[in-house]
């Protein structure tokens, strides 16, 4: 699926939750830069890779195959390049410590419902 800037909820093995999309150039470039903490998480599509030069909080970090399977998780601090995962086609960004109370771990599959667009 193609996606488009806006917003939706993402489900988790655990749980519903907001989540925002950042599909343009221009989005996912400013990702959570600036903030103090995100609500839910943001997915970045298309992606294979992050860095969390000038963020200002601690982010987990799922990366996520074509179908939404996480491949990958890391906890990253500010200041950090990711190295990115070949695989990838997507990565799902929320502040550290949220996915493991999500129920994400290597293998779990997510969904993205109810897209609004902008």
């Amino acid at each position: 699926m193609a996606y488009q800037d806006g917003t939706a909820t993402l489900r988790t093995p655990r749980t519903a939750l907001p989540l925002e999309i950042a599909a343009s150039y221009r989005a996912r470039t400013r990702g959570l830069l600036g903030r103090d903490g995100i609500e839910g998480a943001m997915l970045l599509t298309p992606a294979a890779g992050v860095h969390t030069f000038r963020m200002r909080f601690p982010i987990d970090v799922a990366y996520l195959d074509r179908r939404l399977r996480v491949i990958a998780l890391t906890t990253m601090a500010p200041g950090r390049l990711g190295l990115p995962r070949p695989r990838a086609r997507h990565v799902l960004e929320a502040e550290a410590g949220a996915m493991a109370g999500w129920g994400l771990r290597v293998g779990a599959t997510v969904a993205v419902e109810g897209l609004d667009r902008p």
